[in-house]
């Protein structure tokens, strides 16, 4: 993973989310929720499926409409259409990988870099080397795990400040999601981009998280830093077996 640091020229701040709502016609999956996410975390969003985690992120976005405030640095975002949050630096990895299966991994990356103009693909072959040898490859054939990482790939090639994951690690075998959990950290440390992680899989994501969200039927039950939520013992027997980890 031999890259510039590009994350050292990024002007990143800290995000505050105030009194977030998101309806889905009668529906109130998410209910007042209120965030602190400190620039150059990563911060993780968990809970069970239908907890409001894909509805935050996706509030983030701006791919749904919200009630309540995002600020980011001391800016809010609220009015903005989608592409200029990802001009802005906020960049969704969607749940279930949201690549084009009949394009080419040429293809998939180069849309990533819709709005990015010195999108460079040297630089993500330097996270993903894989690619290199893959890039006429359609990208439906890749395995779950290689489509995977050639969405967040793809993510990278908007030249993210802020890297929106959805359930990364959904569905891959457990060597796969270490890969991917490998990545993640090398994006944060060494990139110095802000990771927001939605993860069902909480022990992963508290591996790698410095700071957490539990989210219950779409409002905040727990907040604290990554090792005091896994000493939570309300979180160790929802969330992790019962088991301390």
């Amino acid at each position: 993973m031999e890259n510039e640091k590009l994350g050292e020229h990024l002007d990143v701040k800290d995000i505050l989310v105030k009194g977030l709502n998101v309806w889905y016609g009668p529906v109130h999956a998410v209910k007042g929720v209120e965030l602190s996410i400190p620039a150059g975390s990563i911060t993780a969003i968990l809970g069970a499926n239908g907890a409001g985690k894909s509805s935050t992120l996706k509030a983030f976005a701006g791919s749904v409409k919200y009630s309540g405030t995002i600020i980011v640095g001391d800016e809010s975002i609220d009015r903005l259409p989608v592409h200029e949050r990802v001009r802005k630096g906020l960049v969704l990895c969607p749940e279930g990988r949201g690549i084009f299966y009949h394009m080419t991994v040429k293809e998939n990356l180069l849309a990533g870099a819709y709005t990015n103009k010195k999108a460079n693909l040297d630089f993500v072959f330097g996270i993903f080397p894989f690619l290199k040898e893959r890039l006429n490859q359609i990208a439906g054939t890749l395995s779950g795990g290689e489509q995977q990482m050639l969405a967040i790939a793809r993510a990278l090639m908007a030249a993210p400040k802020y890297l929106m994951l959805d359930e990364p690690s959904l569905g891959l075998a457990p060597i796969v999601v270490q890969r991917i959990t490998d990545v993640i950290k090398y994006i944060n440390e060494n990139l110095k981009i802000t990771v927001i992680l939605v993860e069902q899989n909480t022990s992963v994501a508290l591996s790698i998280a410095h700071h957490g969200y539990v989210l219950e039927n779409g409002k905040v039950a727990l907040q604290g830093r990554a090792e005091e939520l896994r000493d939570n013992p309300v979180v160790r027997e929802k969330y992790l077996g019962g088991v301390k980890k």
